[in-house]
């Protein structure tokens, strides 16, 4: 039995190592980036929260670029009607007119953040208000997935106008109908019937919809559908993420494997959200073991931070840890250990005892 103290200065390496004069590559071959694998949207939009984040806590001329990076991505991939492409080649060419709707979702989450970041120059404030102002024109109710419905939701939840007030009602009704269509027993509390991928995002937005509207069945919604997502992914006392190698479908068992990155990611970010609206402190714990997964407390007992070169592994599988070092999973990484700073807390120090700790 080992005491790891693992509270540690955040290693932008490999940030800066994945980003050239385009945007964050989308993938890497072990820590080397993967050029063959271009670019995506997704990731430079979460990579734009992510560094309006950095400079938000340190205000360094390198991550203005990079929130300059970014965004200049995200921008030159929306079309003219308002939606964004999404894979663009290493010759800088998007091979899709439009992206999928978890990309315009994201699109405005980042948008609406940096849009509303005080510590954003005007200038970046400005084109962000117009390009979610072009993105809105769009019919949001033709969006069927409910995951890119809550990141909508959740980008709306920056803006201060009624029109946005009102999008919020409409697309938080149309979750919270989804929720009570699927709950008729008491043990299964969510929004359809399996969990796949980013299952937090979909409390996180109904948090964000009581904030916004006060509506007591958003809250009650979130209550229940993060407390039983909370456990599955607890289940153990530890942070094990429903693996996206047949998911979890209703009546039958979560699959172990392969664990993402960007689960521990969101349910930190999520948690901390509920915690900021219902002010329960076991929600700030539930954020800190969360991200405490990142660092060992998981089903393998090992860290998914590579030392050397500070990049963070692209998830668990059946043999070990994937030791590419992708987009995702760096900034997702990144994000969550930033917004626990915000709360400041530090990253929890635990005792490691191997066994408790069985694939």
């Amino acid at each position: 039995m080992n005491t790891l103290a693992l509270e540690s200065q955040l290693d932008k390496t490999h940030i800066f190592r994945m980003t050239d004069d385009t945007g964050m590559f989308q993938h890497a071959k072990f820590g080397v980036p993967d050029l063959s694998k271009g670019y995506t949207t997704d990731d430079n939009a979460r990579a734009l929260i992510m560094a309006v984040m950095l400079y938000e806590k340190e205000q360094k001329k390198s991550y203005l670029a990079l929130v300059y990076r970014y965004l200049a991505f995200v921008l030159y991939s929306q079309n003219e009607t308002g939606r964004f492409r999404n894979f663009m080649t290493y010759d800088r060419k998007f091979i899709e007119a439009e992206g999928s709707e978890d990309c315009f979702g994201r699109c405005l989450w980042a948008l609406g953040y940096t849009m509303e970041s005080t510590a954003m120059p005007k200038g970046v404030q400005d084109v962000c208000a117009r390009a979610v102002a072009a993105a809105l024109d769009t019919k949001l109710f033709a969006i069927k997935s409910i995951r890119s419905q809550a990141y909508v939701l959740i980008g709306l939840g920056f803006l201060k106008t009624e029109a946005a007030h009102l999008r919020i009602c409409e697309i938080a009704t149309q979750l919270a109908d989804s929720f009570d269509k699927c709950t008729k027993t008491s043990e299964w509390q969510w929004f359809e019937d399996e969990l796949t991928y980013d299952n937090t995002v979909l409390p996180w937005a109904m948090f964000i919809a009581y904030r916004a509207t006060k509506e007591q069945r958003f809250l009650d919604i979130a209550r229940k559908s993060l407390a039983f997502v909370d456990t599955v992914t607890f289940r153990d006392g530890f942070f094990r993420p429903v693996g996206c190698d047949g998911w979890y479908k209703k009546d039958k068992e979560p699959a172990l494997y392969d664990q993402q990155p960007v689960e521990a990611s969101m349910s930190t970010l999520a948690h901390l959200v509920a915690f900021e609206i219902t002010e329960q402190p076991d929600m700030l714990e539930f954020a800190q073991k969360s991200f405490a997964w990142y660092l060992g407390e998981n089903s393998l007992g090992q860290s998914l931070i590579d030392p050397e070169t500070g990049g963070c592994f692209d998830g668990i599988t059946p043999t070990g840890v994937n030791r590419n070092q992708g987009a995702e999973s760096i900034v997702g990484y990144t994000m969550a250990k930033l917004a626990l700073s915000k709360h400041n807390l530090t990253t929890p120090t635990f005792m490691t005892n191997q066994s408790c700790f069985e694939r």
